[in-house]
């Protein structure tokens, strides 16, 4: 179980970079639309935790899902990160300069045509964050150990598109699921290769 900083740090860099092989399809692949989310981990006493939000259920697009701050690149932004840090402020009030990035995951495409790259970063949550009401509904906290944990995931199994299988993991009353879920789940898989077959099928 991982509930210091310093054993996520050395979990993330004990493992090489994955390569992930998805079945994207060739004219699905030129269109997609770069985007950037932030990865947000917090010290607490009792271990790390991510912090996520509940997408406000007013937006065209996405109503009411769990998500990590972030959205789609802009051509004032410099790079992707710069998106993940302009967005993370925007959405949550989070300072970049309260934000250590610590590394990142590899590209995740999702069918809304978007290619999502996840930072990952260490959040200074010193002071209540602003949420920005049309864009986000809700901001907390989830334990880190519970979200990667194999058996809390549960995939259900598909016949096309990009993936094979999309995940969902239950949280006390709410359901990360989607690409929040998928990314969480190659997170638990770089940290913890050895649990990667590990998953509960719901069909």
């Amino acid at each position: 179980m991982i509930k210091t900083r310093s054993e996520f740090l050395r979990r993330f860099n004990l493992q090489p970079s994955p390569k992930i092989e998805r079945r994207v399809d060739n004219v699905l692949k030129q269109k997609l639309r770069p985007a950037a989310v932030m990865i947000l981990l917090v010290e607490r006493p009792h271990g790390l935790s991510l912090l996520l939000t509940q997408r406000a259920k007013t937006l065209r697009k996405h109503a009411g899902q769990i998500s990590f701050p972030g959205g789609r690149f802009d051509q004032s932004d410099r790079h992707l990160l710069e998106t993940a840090l302009r967005e993370t402020e925007e959405e949550i009030g989070l300072s970049r300069n309260d934000i250590e990035v610590v590394g990142r995951l590899q590209d995740y495409p999702v069918l809304s045509y978007y290619n999502i790259r996840p930072f990952i970063g260490f959040a200074k949550v010193e002071y209540a964050l602003r949420r920005q009401p049309s864009e986000v509904a809700e901001i907390f906290e989830v334990p880190l150990a519970d979200v990667l944990d194999p058996y809390n995931h549960y995939a259900y199994r598909i016949r096309k598109f990009i993936y094979d299988r999309v995940y969902f993991i239950p949280w006390q009353h709410r359901n990360i699921w989607g690409a929040t879920a998928g990314i969480l789940r190659e997170l638990a898989e770089h940290l913890q290769p050895e649990l990667k077959q590990q998953v509960s099928p719901l069909n």
